[in-house]
């Protein structure tokens, strides 16, 4: 498999993604209890060749258990796990670990440390005359040629983990499973470490799932995300997908920061306390307005409606930009974000401009509030 996409996915773009690509993972009706406790029910999920997908969601949703299942480590209860067109699970049918032709990376990279680079990397690979071959290929791959007799201790972090990802790599998988591999990462090398892997694995054209719970390394990383709460996954989507449309509140509020204002709407336009916006698609009626911190435009009060006003009650600076909190005469709260050098106080009076399209949801029978105040 290695080397089947790379000069397709030489600098580590997205591979284009088209109903007529092979499934390389078909997950159906997956379904798996620990005793009375339902980790993963009714999993419907597939990732076609060369496409990366994160499963995403809180710890105890099932993500973990949903790797487990494909790794071929726990046995589905119901439902069915291919693997490039093979079944290896259910149905009466199980294929263990070893020959599911699956590789692996974890949080620890689980180097051997008796052992060198070369042969931490040679050590899945089948004795034969093809496996010197087979290891500088990796190496090559991950960007340590000239490693190969260095020791783990001899590395830095990132480099160990590449080690960990040329050995994976070097068994030629058809899937590659990543259970949380960032979160042992300095916080300042770990976004450059995780774009360096995403290249690797776009040249090596694997399939990979990942598992994580950081929105900002699923988002970054995958070409589609599957939010995973409770045990099913909640939407399936790219990464602006989800975030601009969310198909539920749960994924919106799960997604990024979310605020939310009562609203009426009619077709592709709602009112809200701070003005009109226009929709994403058309609705009608009482609704709740997804409100995203970039959707709010902060301007002097003075150039707003007093209705469209409000006061800053907190601020947080972040260096490249700063998000704050505001409270509306309404005593809702909306966040907005906004460039680091426009100085703003908790205490000052501001304006706020409403950007869309939003996304709208059918208001909840037991919210009491007006569906919208727009005096002003």
């Amino acid at each position: 498999m290695i080397g089947a996409l790379r000069a397709h996915a030489a600098t580590g773009d997205t591979v284009p993604l088209s109903d007529n690509l092979p499934a390389a993972l078909q997950i159906a009706g997956l379904t798996k209890r620990f005793g009375r406790v339902t980790a993963v029910e009714d999993l419907d999920l597939t990732a076609h060749a060369g496409e990366f997908i994160a499963l995403l969601g809180p710890s105890g949703c099932g993500k973990t258990t949903t790797l487990r299942l494909v790794a071929g480590f726990e046995q589905p209860d119901s439902g069915t796990i291919e693997i490039d067109g093979q079944l290896v699970a259910g149905e009466g049918q199980f294929v263990p670990p070893e020959r599911r032709r699956i590789g692996m990376m974890f949080q620890e990279y689980a180097l051997f440390p008796h052992l060198s680079v070369g042969k931490n990397v040679a050590y899945g690979i089948p004795r034969g005359p093809d496996r010197d071959r087979r290891v500088e290929e990796a190496l090559a791959l991950v960007d340590l040629e000239g490693f190969r007799d260095r020791m783990p201790h001899q590395l830095s972090g990132g480099q160990q983990q590449r080690v960990a990802l040329a050995r994976a790599l070097a068994t030629r998988p058809t899937v590659m499973l990543l259970d949380e591999p960032f979160s042992n990462l300095d916080p300042e090398r770990r976004t450059q470490i995780r774009a360096d892997v995403r290249a690797i694995l776009k040249r090596a054209g694997v399939t990979v799932l990942l598992v994580t719970h950081d929105q900002e390394e699923a988002l970054s990383l995958a070409d589609r995300v599957a939010v995973m709460l409770d045990g099913h996954i909640e939407q399936l989507a790219t990464p602006e997908d989800l975030y601009h449309y969310p198909a539920t509140r749960a994924v919106a509020r799960f997604i990024g920061d979310a605020d939310w204002l009562p609203g009426l709407a009619e077709g592709n336009r709602v009112i809200t306390p701070i003005g009109e916006v226009a929709t994403h698609g058309e609705a009608h009626g009482p609704v709740d307005v997804l409100i995203r911190p970039e959707m709010v435009e902060l301007c002097p009060p003075e150039q707003a409606p007093p209705a469209h006003t409000g006061v800053i009650i907190d601020r947080h600076f972040f260096g490249h930009d700063q998000l704050a909190t505001i409270e509306l005469p309404t005593g809702d709260r909306l966040q907005s974000r906004w460039i680091s050098r426009e100085w703003r106080r908790p205490g000052d009076r501001v304006g706020l401009r409403l950007h869309g399209p939003a996304q709208v949801f059918p208001k909840r029978p037991d919210d009491d509030r007006p569906a919208v105040d727009a005096r002003g």
